[in-house]
C-alpha cells in the first residue's frame, strides 16, 4: 500500500512538472509577439489602457498609437487623409524588427486592411474588433449607411470648417459603453475628439496578392449598438476570415472585458 501511494505521488509530481514545463514553453513561444492596437472613431490610444499592461505583463510588445489628428497627435484634423493614417502605421511597422499583429477597432478596420496591402510580408495577422472589414473599391461609409439599427448616427455632428465630426456625449453610455463602468463614460467626456470625415469616404485599394494573403480574424461584439451585429456579420461573411470569435459585450470590450479580450488576442496569436 505504501509503495502504491509513493508511486501515485511520484506520477502526480511528474505530471505537474510536465504541465509546468509545457506552460512555460507556451509562454516562451509567445514572448516575441508584437501587437499594434488601433483605436476607432473619435477615440485614441487611451482605448487600450486596460489591455496594454495585460499583454506586456505576459512578455509581449504593444504599441497603442494615436492616429493623425486624434488624441495627442496634433496633425490638423482638416488635413488628415486615409493615406496619411495608413502611412503612420506603415512607418511604425517598418521600425519594428520582425512581424506584427495588427488590431483594428470599429471604423479603423479600414486602416489595418490598407496597411496589409502595403506591408503584407511584415504583418503576421489582422484582428478586426467589431471593425469595418471592407472589400476592394468600397468605403467605410457605404457599409455604415447600411447599418440602420445603430444608435449613434442621430448624435453625430458634422463640422464643415474642419471636414470632421464629433459625437454628442448624450449617447456615449448607451451607444458605446453600456456594459462599462461609469468612469469610462466620464473619461470619454474629456478625451473624445474630432474624427476626420474623408478617411471613411476613401475607397480601399486592396488586392488578393497582398491584402488577401494576410490571415484575417474577426471578433464580433454581439451586444454592439454602434457597429451592430448585423453589419459585422455581413462584413465577415462577404470578406471571410479564418475564424470568427464572439464576445457578449458592447462596442468596447477593451473596457468591459479586457481579460477575456486579451485571451482572444493570444489565442489568435497562437494559431
Amino acid at each position: 500500500m505504501k509503495q502504491t501511494t509513493k508511486t501515485k505521488s511520484a506520477l502526480f509530481l511528474l505530471a505537474l512538472a510536465l504541465f509546468s514545463y509545457n506552460k512555460l514553453n507556451a509562454q516562451k513561444q509567445m514572448e516575441t509577439k508584437t501587437f499594434i492596437l488601433i483605436h476607432g472613431s473619435w477615440h485614441s490610444a487611451w482605448n487600450w489602457h486596460k489591455v496594454t499592461p495585460l499583454l506586456e505583463k505576459m512578455g509581449h510588445r504593444v504599441f497603442a498609437i494615436d492616429l493623425p489628428g486624434m488624441g495627442r497627435d496634433k496633425t490638423p484634423i482638416e488635413t488628415v487623409t486615409l493615406e496619411m493614417s495608413v502611412s503612420k502605421i506603415c512607418k511604425l511597422i517598418d521600425s519594428i524588427e520582425g512581424k506584427v499583429i495588427l488590431v483594428g477597432h470599429s471604423k479603423n478596420g479600414i486602416i489595418i486592411s490598407q496597411a496589409a496591402e502595403y506591408r503584407p510580408d511584415k504583418i503576421e495577422k489582422l484582428i478586426y474588433l467589431a471593425a469595418y472589414l471592407i472589400p476592394n473599391g468600397k468605403t467605410q461609409r457605404e457599409y455604415s449607411m447600411q447599418d440602420t439599427h445603430g444608435v449613434l448616427k442621430p448624435y453625430v455632428q458634422r463640422h464643415e470648417a474642419t471636414n470632421s465630426t464629433t459625437l454628442e456625449a448624450a449617447i456615449y453610455k448607451e451607444g458605446l459603453y453600456h456594459d462599462c463602468d461609469d468612469s469610462i463614460t466620464e473619461l470619454a467626456k474629456v478625451l473624445l475628439s474630432h474624427e476626420p470625415i474623408v478617411t471613411g469616404m476613401t475607397p480601399l485599394q486592396l488586392t488578393e496578392q497582398n491584402f488577401g494573403r494576410v490571415p484575417r480574424y474577426y471578433i464580433e461584439c454581439t451586444e454592439d449598438k454602434a457597429v451592430t451585429p448585423f453589419i459585422q456579420q455581413k462584413m465577415h461573411t462577404e470578406t471571410p476570415c479564418r475564424k470568427v470569435y464572439k464576445m457578449q459585450t458592447s462596442h468596447s470590450p477593451f473596457f468591459s472585458k479586457p481579460v477575456e479580450l486579451v485571451n482572444l488576442f493570444l489565442e489568435i496569436a497562437k494559431e
